[in-house]
Order: C-alpha cells, then structure tokens, then sequence
C-alpha cells in the first residue's frame, strides 16, 4: 500500500503533498509511528503536533 500512495503523489497534484512519519514513546517503552498525509504548506505543523 504504501508503495501506492508514494507513487500517487509524485504525479499531479500529488505533488503539492507530503507524507509525514511520527515516531511516539508509549510509557512502556515501547514505540508507534503514526503516518499523514498532508499539504506541504503543513508539513511543520504535522510534525509539532503530538496527536
């Protein structure tokens, strides 16, 4: 799947998105990623958000 989108957003419109990995610490120890796909005049927002 992931190769998909990838491939989706080097093309048209795609273009103007980028595709954010965040990486958070669970009190456990242990680590989630939580992956987005937004506009890249958010990408900064994106990666600020602790959600």
């Amino acid at each position: 799947m992931a190769k998909k989108v990838v491939a989706t957003l080097k093309t048209g419109k795609g273009k103007e998105y980028s595709k954010v990995i965040t990486m958070t610490k669970s009190p456990k120890g242990a680590y989630s990623f939580k992956e987005v796909i937004v506009h890249n005049d958010h990408v900064a927002d994106a990666i600020a958000s602790k959600k």
